[in-house]
């Protein structure tokens, strides 16, 4: 829910196992997050939390679907916030998590773009030839102006 990567928490190679990584059944989900099973079945109809399902349509549930359903009975218990509102909510944070992932996505590009053109800006100054002066436009005011007077008809 707060957009962080997962790190992988056990295992090497293939079988590594993350924060999403789904792992456990509905009892022990239900005793890990001090909830009862069937407030878990009504929060994945109601889709606060969807844990992965198994060939047999069986829940299983992550460390991180524990923790969200620990922070939806707080949001509930301790705030007072109704269900529609957690999953609001719940609904907006993964939006800010998807759009700032998006953020560092664009700013990478844009710092790799800055590069490149500074690359192709070295390789074109390197091509310049030495004999040539650049072209600086005048700067107002620093122009100089002769003044010379009018000749009177003798």
């Amino acid at each position: 829910m707060d957009g962080r990567r997962s790190q992988p928490r056990f295992g090497n190679g293939p079988y590594q196992l993350t924060d999403e990584t789904p792992v456990y059944v509905i009892s022990v989900a239900a005793q890990l997050s001090g909830l009862h099973p069937q407030t878990l079945r009504q929060y994945d109809r109601l889709g606060l939390v969807s844990p992965d399902r198994t060939a047999g349509r069986g829940r299983r549930y992550s460390a991180r679907d524990i923790e969200l359903l620990r922070t939806v009975q707080a949001l509930s218990q301790d705030e007072g916030i109704n269900l529609a509102g957690i999953k609001r909510i719940i609904e907006l944070e993964n939006q800010v998590a998807a759009l700032q992932q998006r953020v560092a996505e664009l700013s990478t590009a844009v710092d790799g773009a800055a590069a490149a053109l500074q690359a192709r800006e070295a390789q074109v100054h390197a091509s310049y030839r030495r004999d040539l002066v650049p072209y600086q436009p005048p700067v107002p005011g620093s122009a100089l102006v002769v003044w010379r007077p009018k000749r009177q008809a003798d």
